[in-house]
């Protein structure tokens, strides 16, 4: 799924089916009949730039299907994009003309571009022409968006509170979902999950059950989807905090959920969350290393610093003895998160929420402490008297836990071994590592963990003189 446009801003056209019968949204022009077209802002959701585009300039609400394989284009360099979406209500006034032409009445010839008709054709068939049987997944069906607010009214409604009509989507494909509902009452959010994140929904559904202090609250499941509804949480989210204070609140709140988790591991690795504990990491060391030695091998320019053989040799030891440091120490497995995001952390007062779990593990917990603090320094600051406030707020709960010895420990290694943890989870999608910036970014990755590993020595060496 994508869900945020990383390069640069991308027009696409907009497939709008009625929701009572085989028509098209359409525009008239000279040359034939064109498809109503929105253009993404750079690095910004899709869904949501496509819903409110459809709005502002076609004065007509949709819900998007799905993105339509770019193959639907007759030019395959430069393909077309195609948004498929199903018509929800009309918003005021159009500004721009627009009108409805059943899809039996089209042929090649009505379209100023004749792609504009295979695509419509296209995803019709994919979207089952109002068939559920033939969808490609639960939000691919016409239909789907009616049936999922039924359930949310009927959810809300045992609670003493109505949908009021409004909604924000902010994700779309076949099997995956992210909807904000408005009630007269507080806001509520639907999400649904496809592969390879279905893992997330019984993960979600445990968390917010052992942590409902730190989760929003789960108010209902569908399981059939993968889907769940949740209280909103009212808080800021931390990517928009303008000083330390809110910072310190997750570090905290972060380190308290991992200290709560410890008694409950087993029960989160049955879930299908990733087991980096340090038995399994020992594992990967070689197969790692032996790929990032493969990726270097193919490293064009330089600088940056080709690693060696030699130069990994003596990596593979450092990620060994800093494993065997973390095991020596005996610190306790936790839930922990390789990518805890400040856009996915809501803070309020003195209360932390935490969403998306699809990169939820059990291991070391500090490993998710350095995310955060990486963070931290790109988005706030790189004042290193602000890190280490940042780090005492996460500590101090640790203190009641463990000795400040074994904090240290761990502390020192846990840069190396973190880098070393997020590069392994990125090896695991082959079909990434087919992207070459992916390759780049593992080499990139293994130069830090060398870097990591040269500072751990020189502090050893460092306190024995």
């Amino acid at each position: 799924m994508t869900s945020i446009q990383p390069f640069e801003p991308q027009s696409y056209r907009v497939i709008v089916f009625a929701r009572e019968g085989p028509d098209v949204l359409l525009i008239s022009r000279e040359a034939g009949l064109r498809l109503p077209e929105v253009t993404v802002p750079l690095g910004e959701r899709i869904t949501e730039n496509l819903c409110l585009g459809m709005k502002k300039k076609w004065g007509q609400e949709v819900v998007c299907l799905f993105e339509l394989d770019s193959k639907a284009s007759k030019d395959l360099e430069n393909p077309v994009r195609y948004e498929v979406a199903e018509h929800w209500r009309v918003l005021g006034k159009l500004v721009a003309p627009a009108h409805w032409v059943s899809v039996r009445d089209l042929s090649q010839s009505s379209f100023a571009d004749v792609s504009d008709h295979r695509a419509i054709e296209k995803s019709l068939a994919q979207c089952g022409a109002w068939a559920a049987e033939d969808a490609m997944g639960p939000f691919a069906r016409l239909g789907w968006f009616k049936d999922l607010c039924g359930w949310v009214q009927q959810e809300v409604a045992a609670r003493g509170f109505q949908l009021n009509g409004n909604f924000r989507q902010l994700n779309a494909s076949p099997s995956f979902s992210l909807i904000q509902f408005e009630t007269d009452g507080p806001a509520v959010w639907f999400k649904a999950v496809g592969e390879p994140n279905q893992h997330e929904f019984p993960i979600t559904v445990l968390l917010a059950r052992l942590f409902p202090r730190r989760l929003p609250q789960v108010l209902a499941i569908q399981p059939a989807s993968n889907g769940w509804l949740a209280a909103e949480f009212e808080g800021i989210e931390l990517s928009d905090a303008k000083d330390l204070r809110p910072w310190q609140t997750a570090a905290k709140e972060l380190a308290t959920i991992q200290i709560e988790s410890i008694a409950k591991t087993a029960q989160l690795l049955e879930t299908g969350v990733r087991d980096v504990r340090t038995a399994r990491l020992l594992t990967v060391i070689d197969p790692f290393l032996s790929r990032v030695d493969n990726l270097m091998a193919t490293q064009v320019k330089v600088p940056p610093p080709v690693l060696t053989p030699s130069d990994l040799n003596l990596l593979r030891e450092s990620i060994a003895d800093a494993l065997g440091c973390i095991e020596e120490c005996d610190f306790p497995n936790a839930l922990g998160h390789l990518d805890p995001n400040p856009g996915n952390i809501l803070v309020a007062s003195n209360q932390c929420a935490f969403l998306d779990w699809a990169e939820a593990y059990v291991g070391h917990p500090f490993y998710t402490f350095e995310y955060l603090l990486e963070h931290f320094r790109r988005a706030r600051n790189t004042d290193e008297a602000l890190q280490q406030q940042l780090t005492d707020a996460y500590v101090e709960k640790w203190k009641q836990v463990l000795s400040p010895v074994v904090i240290a420990e761990s502390l020192a290694v846990a840069p190396l071994l973190a880098a070393f943890v997020y590069a392994v989870a990125l090896t695991r999608d082959s079909q990434r590592l087919q992207d070459p910036k992916t390759g780049a970014y593992l080499r990139s990755l293994a130069r830090r963990m060398s870097r990591e590993a040269n500072q751990i020595v020189e502090r050893r060496l460092q306190c024995r003189t």
